[in-house]
């Protein structure tokens, strides 16, 4: 007896595989049908190398051919896994309506001043005009509510468009949300990495930010769950990695680097600070004491092939202002002053040279006015 191909296609109509909306004739899964007298050949390709799909992909197979064709068909399938190839795109996530860039700054371990160059790049940034949000993502060990001495404060809840969003705090025009908010003093945040994500997730998107032409977001140290759910969730425009000069804090920083230009990932890095680059005693302004080494980030910007964008000394006014809460770029005609208005101009001019490499339509301007830069959409 020879098997009908026809009556076995006709068959194999009648099947969907799992998953697939369409039967598996349709979707092309069915790839060839063979017969030769009674045995019938039937490849199949499939998307999913999940057993449980081949084993059911075989069984509906056989049994369909044995009711539908001929009970005494002897049939083999033959099934091969070609999984689709993924699209070579950079994760990136949803862009926040009327949020121009999104600058996160990062450092590869802990202590080496991250938050307080945020928030100095925060107050210089609205100082030269721009409006600026920072979103505290240190979820378990927020400092942002007592760099800008508004620890006790409470995000009110505002309805915009029929929804309930929260309002950021604003402290020295710059508005900002953190965890920090949401737990007492001293409170330790005890949470897995799933609930960590969806508190930021709130911060992110159920806030009433506004306009903004820059919101910063301030890292934790390191390389782990919350960076990779931040680079999910949103559009991030670039990369600003802090470091300080030794070597153990610059192997840090590498990776730090690799992390953000890594095939998955593909966010641009705008550059490395270095914090803690020397000390100049006041009773001395003409010498440098490198104490924690020389030039280490700076060189490794070289090595790297990202821009440096600036160093800023160990000065003690700088970890003063922190825990007063007023940043100490906030204090006029002061080294300090200087120093970060020097770094967020070469922050903002590598946004303008990053915005300028995307297609027009895509491109977020920034023009000179004024004697510095104002966003422009």
């Amino acid at each position: 007896m020879k098997l009908d191909r026809k009556a076995i296609l006709a068959a194999l109509e009648t099947i969907t595989v799992a998953g697939e909306g369409k039967n598996m004739v349709e979707s092309g899964a069915v790839a060839n049908v063979l017969t030769f007298g009674n045995e019938v050949v039937v490849e199949l390709v499939l998307n999913s190398p999940a057993m449980h799909i081949k084993k059911r992909a075989e069984d509906d197979i056989r049994k369909t051919i044995h009711n539908l064709v001929s009970a005494e068909a002897q049939v083999k399938v033959n099934i091969k896994v070609e999984t689709p190839e993924k699209a070579d795109d950079p994760i990136k996530g949803k862009a926040i309506p009327g949020i121009s860039n999104i600058i996160a700054v990062a450092s590869g371990k802990g202590g080496v001043g991250k938050s307080t160059v945020t928030a100095n790049l925060a107050v210089t940034l609205a100082k030269m005009g721009f409006s600026v949000g920072v979103l505290d993502a240190d979820i378990y060990g927020p400092s942002m509510p007592i760099m800008f001495d508004v620890e006790n404060e409470k995000p009110l809840s505002v309805t915009v468009d029929g929804r309930s969003k929260m309002k950021p705090i604003e402290s020295y025009e710059v508005k900002m949300l953190s965890i920090g908010f949401f737990t007492a003093p001293g409170q330790a945040v005890i949470w897995r990495g799933p609930m960590a994500a969806k508190a930021l997730n709130q911060m992110i998107f159920d806030a009433d930010w506004g306009p903004l032409d820059f919101l910063l977001i301030d890292l934790p140290p390191g390389t782990g769950d919350i960076h990779l759910s931040i680079m999910q969730s949103l559009p991030i425009t670039g990369a600003v990695v802090v470091s300080t000069p030794q070597a153990v804090a610059l192997a840090d920083a590498k990776k730090g680097v690799s992390m953000f230009l890594s095939d998955s990932i593909k966010v641009p890095v705008l550059g490395i600070i270095e914090n803690m680059a020397y000390f100049t005693p006041e009773e001395l302004p003409e010498n440098k004491y490198y104490i924690f080494g020389k030039e280490g980030a700076r060189n490794l910007a070289e090595d790297l092939q990202v821009p440096f964008l600036g160093e800023v000394p160990i000065v003690q006014s700088i970890r003063e202002a922190g825990d007063y809460g007023r940043p100490a770029a906030m204090q006029t005609a002061s080294v300090t002053e200087k120093v970060f208005e020097e770094i967020t101009r070469s922050v903002v001019q590598e946004v303008v040279s990053r915005n300028e490499s995307l297609p027009p339509t895509e491109a977020i301007k920034i023009t000179t006015m004024a004697g510095c830069s104002a966003v422009k959409k």
